[in-house]
């Protein structure tokens, strides 16, 4: 179990919400004596993914940067407009570029193929987040924060669509979630695709939902809709953004706030950090990270056993007891 530090401070973190109960975890999740540690404070907003080589890009101030294994960093790509990033199993990065309102992949050249655009002729709102399935499809959230004028999604009854979509094999693409959440942001398939989690994060909107959905992931690549359960609430605090899994199927969601942000978002008591769920969707442990929004996270390292975080640009790093499960690299490494 965690260190006697940690628990102390996840009883109180339960306690103060009066809504957030603790499973108990069998094996520690992060090493005994593990604290938050920064890493870099600009430069890393959102979206972090590890490669073996080049180390971990994340996306932030308009770039895609460059961490490299030194703690090196560089511009790797400029002018993305990018938030979320993920390798496919061929290594090649995949890029929710928000600012074009598409789905890239850079290709081992640096050419750029554009994998989707558009929905039934009609621009996507702010491609977010992704993830892939073991058939190698990918998954990826349109939401729209911001300005809402020039959304172009809508649907039958004029009603404007924050929806989910699937890049099939051959180009296709599906939405699989229309108004079943409310605003999605970060998603993950499980390594036996038989589940589908988003994060459901409208934190500019009055009573805007901001919590964890899961759904079951049928074979041809759509959800059951009767199947949505709610696996957490974070009520009227800053929801759950990006999320991971590791090797033993535990989900890493990032989300909460520590400061409040009225009028729509509370903070009392900081609730920003990194939230551990169980496969089966028990909340097991939270970390506060100490730095307002914490936005996404990514397992990296040579072992795949640091859990890097970023928040508010900043880039932090936990070190975690079970490596992580990424699409790639697919490392052989021990547990």
């Amino acid at each position: 179990m965690a260190n006697s530090r940690s628990v102390s401070r996840l009883f109180v973190f339960s306690m103060a919400c009066l809504t957030y109960s603790f499973a108990f975890s069998a094996e520690p999740i992060f090493v005994a004596g593990t604290k938050p540690v920064m890493l870099q404070e600009t430069g890393a907003g959102e979206g972090p993914a590890w490669h073996p080589e080049l180390g971990l890009l994340t996306s932030g101030e308009g770039n895609i940067n460059r961490r490299d294994k030194s703690g090196k960093s560089t511009v790797f790509r400029r002018d993305a407009g990018s938030n979320g990033l993920m390798f496919d199993r061929q290594g090649r990065l995949v890029v929710c570029e928000a600012s074009r309102r598409r789905v890239t992949r850079q290709e081992p050249d640096g050419t750029i193929t554009v994998l989707a655009a558009s929905y039934e002729g009609k621009k996507f709102n702010q491609p977010n987040d992704l993830t892939m399935d073991s058939r190698n499809r990918i998954y990826f959230s349109d939401p729209r924060y911001g300005d809402r004028s020039d959304m172009e999604i809508i649907d039958a009854a004029g009603r404007k669509v924050e929806g989910v979509y699937r890049i099939d094999l051959d180009g296709k693409v599906t939405r699989i979630i229309t108004h079943e959440v409310d605003r999605p942001n970060g998603l993950v398939v499980t390594s036996d695709d038989k589940y589908l989690f988003v994060a459901d994060n409208n934190n500019n909107t009055a009573n805007g939902a901001r919590k964890l959905w899961r759904f079951d992931l049928q074979a041809d690549g759509a959800v059951n809709f009767a199947s949505q359960k709610l696996i957490h609430d974070w009520k009227t605090t800053r929801g759950p953004d990006g999320m991971k899994l590791d090797a033993a199927g535990r989900l890493y969601v990032a989300g909460g706030l520590n400061k409040p942000h009225p009028p729509f978002e509370t903070a009392d008591p900081a609730t920003a950090g990194i939230y551990v769920f169980s496969p089966t969707g028990d909340l097991l442990e939270f970390v506060p990270i100490p730095r307002d929004e914490t936005t996404n996270c990514a397992f990296g390292g040579d072992d795949l056993k640091t859990l890097f975080v970023t928040a508010g640009g900043t880039l932090w790093s936990l070190q975690a007891t079970t490596p992580g499960r990424p699409v790639w690299p697919t490392l052989k490494v021990s547990q």
